[in-house]
């Protein structure tokens, strides 16, 4: 990954100048993004995936941890892809039913109908495991991409301590579909226990931002406005990122044009609060860099 700033000594004053100047590049990001070609392919790639009960999301997280879009061997080369020769399916339960009729002899010979349920094991395989067809249109590539840098851009330590002092504890859990959450009932901050240094680190200042926000003090406001706070959240990760340097573009980008749908404008509205939070989690990420030289 890029840097931008890294870790050198600021006054207050260079130091807001340059979260100013992150946001701004963000929201210019962002709407070169949500106005691109390739963000509307991909939108409507996702779309046509099949979306998995609980239980099967368990059962392909527990056969293949980094699984991002899956689907079965025909619907792959619908989709213009073809499974690789060898590779192993992911077990999953499908659903089917068929309708029976029998004839109750003990009454008055009444046909009766009834529904059998069946859940047959399928396989299904991950993108990963598939290449494309030859003379087909190109798989648009996920713009929320996983940092994979083997440093934390000293991120974790300051934030675990912090966490600490204030009553919150920091596990590491296998995690199917996300990076990780935040538990206001156990207060407890869940990382994913397959993430690299660099995405732990920007994962960490997203769930630290939802702490300083109040976005999970009630649960039921963040359900109703989920998309705004995940935007707040995510914006002051990338702002608190860059400081430190680290440039989280390659998913903060995606991931926030995702959750900011067609109200791009939210970005801007949700500046101030942004700021003022990203400016407090970076004194504590970085703290003595408000001090003068």
């Amino acid at each position: 990954m890029s840097t931008q700033t890294g870790h050198e000594k600021h006054t207050p004053e260079q130091r807001r100048a340059q979260a100013e100047a992150l946001h701004a590049t963000l929201i210019d990001q962002v709407q070169q993004l949500a106005d691109s070609d390739r963000w509307q392919q991909f939108l409507s790639f996702a779309r046509s995936f099949h979306t998995y009960s609980l239980n099967n999301l368990l059962l392909i997280l527990t056969q293949k941890p980094d699984a991002t879009m899956v689907a079965g061997y025909r619907q792959w080369q619908t989709k213009g892809r073809q499974v690789r020769t060898g590779e192993t399916g992911i077990k999953i339960f499908g659903y089917s039913q068929k309708k029976t009729t029998s004839t109750d002899e003990d009454t008055t010979n009444e046909t009766k109908e009834r529904v059998v349920r069946y859940f047959p094991v399928l396989s299904v395989f991950d993108i990963s495991q598939t290449d494309p067809l030859d003379g087909t249109t190109p798989t648009p590539e996920n713009p929320v991409q996983r940092l994979t840098g083997g440093s934390d851009h000293n991120l974790l330590e300051p934030l675990t301590s912090h966490l600490g002092a204030t009553g919150w504890t920091l596990t590491r859990e296998p995690l199917a579909q996300a990076n990780g959450y935040t538990d206001p009932g156990r207060r407890t901050v869940v990382l994913g226990n397959e993430l690299t240094p660099e995405q732990e680190g920007k994962t960490l200042l997203h769930e630290t931002a939802h702490i300083h926000l109040h976005h999970i003090d009630d649960l039921n406001q963040y359900r109703e406005h989920r998309g705004r706070m995940e935007v707040e959240a995510e914006s002051v990760a990338y702002v608190v990122a860059g400081l430190a340097g680290l440039d989280t573009s390659s998913y903060s980008i995606g991931y926030i044009t995702g959750w900011a749908g067609e109200d791009l404008d939210l970005i801007r509205e949700t500046a101030a609060r942004v700021l003022r939070v990203a400016h407090t989690i970076a004194e504590i990420a970085s703290p003595g860099d408000d001090e003068k030289p």
